[in-house]
């Protein structure tokens, strides 16, 4: 069993930063890839940024140059460091523990590998 909890959300204007942290408990294995999801009034869940064996590094087109996704082992926590965030990012923002070890799947954006969700926390940009 793998508990997820995040916190960090919140509301800003357009262009501000927000640092989603996440932490990681129960029985994991620090090689498997775990990633952020967001979900968006009326959009399908989709995956933001992963982080494969602490090593290999994914983002979505749109959080490209923007958003940065961490891990400290030693802490046990996977954090999402968002900069000049649009109102388009606005979503509840999800940790995900992916049943894919080493690195991640070549399709990681799709929540059919994620094994373990957190509870959300939700990230509003207005204009």
């Amino acid at each position: 069993q793998v508990q997820l909890v995040e916190s960090g959300g919140g509301s800003v204007q357009a262009g501000g930063s927000l640092r989603l942290s996440c932490a990681v408990s129960g029985y994991t294995n620090r090689r498997n890839c775990m990633g952020w999801f967001r979900q968006g009034p009326g959009k399908e869940r989709e995956g933001v940024a992963a982080i494969g064996g602490s090593t290999y590094y994914y983002y979505a087109d749109s959080v490209k140059g923007r958003f940065t996704i961490s891990q400290d082992n030693a802490k046990n926590t996977l954090s999402l460091q968002m900069n000049s965030l649009e109102p388009e990012d606005t979503a509840m923002y999800y940790c995900a523990y992916l049943v894919y070890t080493g690195s991640c799947p070549r399709d990681w954006w799709s929540p059919r590998w994620v094994s373990y969700w957190g509870q959300g926390t939700q990230v509003t940009v207005s204009s």
